[in-house]
C-alpha cells in the first residue's frame, strides 16, 4: 500500500518493535500529527476472549473526564413527563411513533446517540434492522434504555462513550482529540481501560487485554504496554 509523506515521515517516528508506556505512546500520537484538521485519537485494544460465545461478550459505555472533543446529537423516544425531561436536558430531537415513522420513511440520521425510556422500546423495535447495524439502537447494557432519560441526556453530551467487542475480538474506541494533549488524553485512556478490565467475563480464561494500539485518524498505530495499567 502507497502511503502519503506525512504518513511515512509519522510513522518514521515510532519504533515499530517498541511497546510503549500510555503517556509516551499519546504525546507521540500528538507530536506526529500531520493533517491540517485536529484528528481524532483512537484505541484498539484486542481481548482475550470469544466475541461467538455470549458468556464472553464484553461490551458497556463510560463517561470520559475530558469528553471526546465531538458535538453529540441525541434522539430521545420517551412520551409525557419523560419527552419533557429531555427537551429540559438539552436534547436534539423528542418524539415518539411521530419519529419512527420520520426514520422509516426518510431514512433520516441526523444524530449520534439514541435514547429511550423503556415503554418505547416496544416501538422502537419495528426500527432493529436500521438501527442496529450502525450502532444506534437503544440498550440497556449502554444506559441508552434508561427512565433516567435526564442523566442519560447529560452523560452522553458531555463524552460517554459505548465500547464494545467486534468480530475479531477488538474494542475500537475514540478517547478525544490531537488538540486535547497526551495529559487529557492520558486521564480519558485510563478510564476507558478500566472500565474495559472491570467488565472481564467470567468465563474469560487466559491473558485477557492481548495488545493495545493507539494511533490519530491519519497517524500509524503505536503498541501500549498495559501491563502497569492492568
Amino acid at each position: 500500500m502507497k502511503r502519503g509523506k506525512n504518513y511515512n515521515s509519522a510513522a518514521a517516528a515510532v519504533e515499530k518493535s517498541k511497546v510503549y508506556e500510555s503517556a509516551e505512546a499519546l504525546a507521540l500520537a500528538c507530536s506526529i500529527s500531520k493533517a491540517k484538521f485536529d484528528e481524532t485519537v483512537e484505541v484498539h485494544v484486542r481481548l482475550g476472549v470469544d466475541s461467538r460465545h455470549a458468556d464472553q461478550q464484553v461490551r458497556g459505555a463510560v463517561v470520559l473526564p475530558n469528553g471526546t472533543g465531538k458535538t453529540v446529537r441525541t434522539l430521545v423516544f420517551a412520551k409525557g413527563d419523560k419527552a419533557k425531561a429531555a427537551e429540559e436536558a438539552g436534547s436534539d430531537f423528542v418524539g415518539a411513533e411521530d419519529l419512527v415513522q420520520k426514520i422509516q420513511k426518510e431514512n433520516w440520521f441526523d444524530y449520534d446517540v439514541v435514547i429511550a425510556t423503556p415503554d418505547m422500546m416496544g416501538v422502537i423495535g419495528r426500527l432493529g434492522r436500521v438501527l442496529g447495524p450502525k450502532g444506534l439502537m437503544p440498550n440497556p447494557k449502554a444506559g441508552t434504555v434508561t427512565m433516567d432519560i435526564e442523566k442519560a441526556v447529560k452523560e452522553a453530551k458531555a463524552g460517554k462513550i459505548e465500547y464494545r467487542l467486534d468480530k475479531t475480538n477488538i474494542i475500537h474506541c475514540p478517547i478525544g482529540k490531537v488538540s486535547f494533549g497526551a495529559e487529557k488524553l492520558q486521564e480519558n485512556f485510563v478510564t476507558l481501560l478500566g472500565a474495559i478490565i472491570k467488565a472481564k467475563p467470567a468465563a474469560a480464561k487466559g491473558q485477557y487485554i492481548r495488545s493495545c494500539t493507539v494511533a490519530s485518524t491519519m497517524g500509524p498505530g503505536i503498541k501500549i504496554n498495559t501491563a502497569k495499567i492492568i
